[in-house]
């Protein structure tokens, strides 16, 4: 799709490196002249934006763990020192532990335009796997991470999701005690928490690496599903998209760094500012709120699966919590197969359109359900919104594909454009011609 390489040296030097290291070629050519569809909108955005989250979690959390001791009688006194005694320290975790927040804002968002618009569709599925592969890993950080601070809930909620391990047959005990260097929470599960927290976010870059070089080789999905076909169809990425991408950092960005300077602990769970007690549980001990709607899932599953006419259980309720919870990120490994139809877009899938706002409200109240005790009115909810959830991939995905019938599609990412102007055009004439005639 780029074709050949518009780039041209014009130093000696800059001959002389491209000759043996076509750096600046290649910068060029990804983030310059690279051709990108005319026609794309601003959920579009979002992966620019992911790449300067992480670079920026990346940066503050080096900072921070210059200053963060990894013991459990220190850790919790060391994050007080910073936020108070180190020259910018606050600043820095504040911004660490709210850009984790806007982090997953901005990759559900991304996710969600991936969905809608069909960006898993082949040949794009090695894309979408790597970008899960990223969401699996940013998870994973983001647990770990969650622990360091080692307040209430951080010592409690790694207790409670360290104990589902051992539901798993055979390796679960073995698994857990890896996790925790022992049998409990304490100082060696801190220590390993910590090595993976600092590790695991270059694991994460090094695959959005990938992401972006799978992405350059089959191109850039849009708004029509349709591919490109011309040299109409598309613009170079600077400065058209790049301005657009800028709009949007800014933005994000802004609100961002409300939240950092005059919201600081809105996101996070006022026990967490209490330091660690295992001689003291919570009353509710719930995650950081991008996990909720998979705690949801979790505690939803509270009966055992027997086998039929008989009183043998084949899978007990807290392993079936855990399958359910892991099968709920599992399943997006397999969308690209589980979606049927033909057309990519859900602009112009009237049906799917449908199934997918009752997905996304679904996913926003299992959410806002993991973060209510599980009792009462609460418990079914899970239940029922567990099984829309899932019912969402199969089997309304596959179903719609046979049985839906889409709008007609434009031939071309230039004709869709031309299209869009054109009725722009005609709602403003008679907007235009509606407005009364004040002058007289």
């Amino acid at each position: 799709m780029s074709g050949h390489s518009t780039y041209q040296p014009t130093s000696g030097f800059g001959k002389w490196m491209d000759a043996r290291l076509p750096m600046a070629r290649l910068m060029h050519d990804s983030f310059v002249s690279y051709p990108v569809p005319r026609n794309l909108n601003a959920f579009y955005t979002f992966g620019g934006i992911l790449m300067l989250m992480l670079v920026s979690q990346i940066i503050t959390g080096v900072v921070i763990a210059m200053h963060y001791t990894s013991d459990a009688s220190t850790a919790f006194e060391s994050v007080q020192l910073l936020r108070r005694d180190v020259s910018y320290g606050g600043l820095m975790q504040n911004w660490h532990a709210v850009g984790a927040s806007f982090f997953f804002i901005a990759v559900y968002l991304h996710i969600a335009r991936g969905m809608y618009y069909g960006s898993y569709k082949a040949p794009r599925e090695v894309l979408w796997i790597l970008g899960v592969i990223i969401y699996l890993l940013m998870m994973a950080t983001a647990f770990m991470g969650y622990v360091l601070p080692w307040g209430q809930m951080s010592y409690w909620g790694a207790q409670v999701i360290t104990n589902f391990f051992s539901a798993i047959p055979l390796v679960g005990d073995t698994v857990r005690e890896y996790l925790l260097g022992g049998y409990s929470v304490g100082n060696a599960t801190l220590n390993r928490f910590f090595s993976l927290h600092y590790l695991l976010p270059f694991m994460i870059a090094g695959i959005a690496i990938l992401h972006v070089w799978a992405l350059h080789v089959t191109g850039q999905t849009n708004p029509t599903g349709v591919e490109v076909k011309s040299k109409q169809d598309v613009i170079p990425f600077t400065p058209y998209a790049t301005i657009k991408d800028a709009m949007a950092l800014v933005i994000f960005f802004a609100v961002m760094a409300y939240f950092v300077f005059f919201l600081p602990d809105y996101l996070g769970h006022a026990d967490n500012y209490i330091e660690a007690n295992p001689l003291v549980t919570p009353a509710h001990i719930v995650p950081e709120w991008y996990f909720l709607p998979f705690y949801a899932v979790l505690r939803a599953i509270d009966f055992n699966i027997v086998i039929p006419f008989t009183d043998i259980v084949l899978i007990d309720s807290k392993l079936g919590g855990v399958l359910a919870m892991f099968g709920a990120i599992a399943i997006l490994f397999f969308l690209p197969w589980l979606d049927t139809s033909d057309v990519r877009s859900g602009n112009y899938r009237p049906l799917f359109r449908i199934a997918f706002a009752i997905f996304v409200i679904n996913a926003i109240f299992l959410g806002y359900l993991g973060s209510r005790p599980a009792e009462g009115i609460w418990v079914p909810l899970m239940k029922a919104s567990t099984l829309v959830y899932f019912a969402y991939f199969i089997p309304i995905l596959p179903l719609l594909g046979w049985i839906e019938k889409p709008l007609p599609r434009p031939a071309s990412i230039m004709d869709a454009v031309m299209e869009k102007s054109q009725d722009e055009g005609a709602a403003h004439i008679e907007g235009s011609a509606a407005e009364p005639n004040t002058k007289g």
